[in-house]
């Protein structure tokens, strides 16, 4: 691995936020922003998510770096979810009132006591069963044991719902959980990366990882994506309501990406899933209204910068299109990304290199 942090006493080699800074190499995955391009281990995105589960795409992601052990990789996932229900006591005892992503947290410093805190698929595993069970939870029902014939996506619903999933919703949820797998040295796989670099365990890696993504900059755009088209309502309203919003200077939640200079590759990817569901309410159609209004008045309205469809749009769409509340969307994401934070906290131990970045101090010096 090479680090390319800047040297103590080049102070004029610092980089607001690391923007463009090359902090690791890694055979994992490459966000090309200016192609909009998103590659894993070699392939991009539009040929794993809706061709792959989610078991499959973690195989595919884990290859190399993460053994099966003692039995193949699907299997030990699906044993991680009936082991983690087992923990499900623990969350039922936190207060009332603690969020999901909280529980979800607590439950993974649970599996610490139970010797899985370096166990990639433990981690990976237990982590629907927490989601599930949370907000279930919280809506003040019994939880639903997980059914291990099933795969993570169906799971997931069935525990939900406590009904068998739907399979159409399955798929989308699989796309999801597929497109969102890894992303580049983004702000939670940097944190999962430093802390792996100090040789703490894997658990505390993604306990750190999931802080870092409860940040509203990094976490939380696609619940105010729904809050958008709830505000615009019908589709005849979206465009005065979106030159409105651009005239009092308000983002339009779903469009532009820090890294992506072009149309963010996930957008199409999530996009296609929608084909797959049904579209008798109408909402679907709105989403599609809205993000061509969004875009024509974006390119009017900022000429001077690129500003297309991101990941969070469609995500909000797809997602609600399943039957997944928006509330349990950042913990869904964590789900997902998961598996990709897992596979960079073994990467990052392999070099056996503690991350110490230099700073450049601009306080005020002793006087003579």
């Amino acid at each position: 691995m090479t680090l390319a942090f800047p040297a103590p006493g080049l102070a004029n080699s610092t980089a607001s936020g690391l923007e463009g800074v090359i902090a690791a190499d890694t055979v994992l995955s490459e966000v090309d922003g200016a192609k909009g391009r998103l590659i894993l281990r070699g392939k991009a995105i539009e040929d794993l998510a809706g061709h792959l589960s989610f078991e499959e795409a973690i195989r595919f992601f884990w290859d190399g770096l993460v053994t099966d052990r003692n039995a193949p990789l699907a299997e030990r996932l699906a044993q991680a979810r009936r082991d983690a229900f087992a923990l499900v006591p623990v969350l039922e005892a936190a207060p009332r009132d603690l969020p999901v992503y909280q529980r979800m947290r607590l439950g993974l410093s649970a599996l610490t006591s139970t010797r899985h805190e370096d166990d990639a698929a433990a981690i990976c595993g237990s982590l629907p069963v927490f989601l599930a069970a949370s907000a279930r939870i919280m809506a003040g029902v019994k939880p639903v044991a997980p059914d291990t014939s099933l795969t993570i996506a169906q799971d997931i619903l069935q525990m939900l719902t406590g009904r068998q999933p739907v399979e159409r919703a399955a798929s989308a949820l699989d796309r999801y959980l597929v497109t969102i797998l890894d992303h580049g040295l983004n702000a939670s796989t940097f944190t999962a990366r430093v802390i792996a670099s100090t040789k703490a365990d894997m658990a505390s890696s993604i306990i750190g990882a999931m802080g870092a993504l409860k940040g509203p900059l990094h976490g939380g755009a696609p619940g105010p994506v729904l809050d958008m088209l709830d505000a615009i309502g019908t589709q005849d309203r979206a465009q005065d309501w979106i030159l409105n919003e651009l005239k009092q200077g308000s983002r339009l939640m779903g469009f532009g990406h820090r890294i992506y200079r072009t149309r963010d590759p996930r957008a199409d990817v999530l996009k296609a899933g929608l084909a797959e569901l049904p579209k008798e309410d109408g909402r679907i159609a709105l989403a599609e209204a809205v993000e061509a209004e969004a875009l024509a008045a974006l390119r009017v309205h900022k000429p001077d910068r690129p500003l297309e469809t991101n990941v969070e749009f469609y995500t909000a769409v797809l997602l609600e299109a399943a039957g997944i509340d928006r509330s349990l969307f950042t913990p869904l994401f964590a789900v997902g990304r998961s598996a990709g934070w897992c596979a960079h906290v073994v990467e990052q131990q392999q070099t056996g290199k503690l991350i110490r970045p230099a700073s450049r101090y601009t306080g005020p010096m002793p006087q003579a």
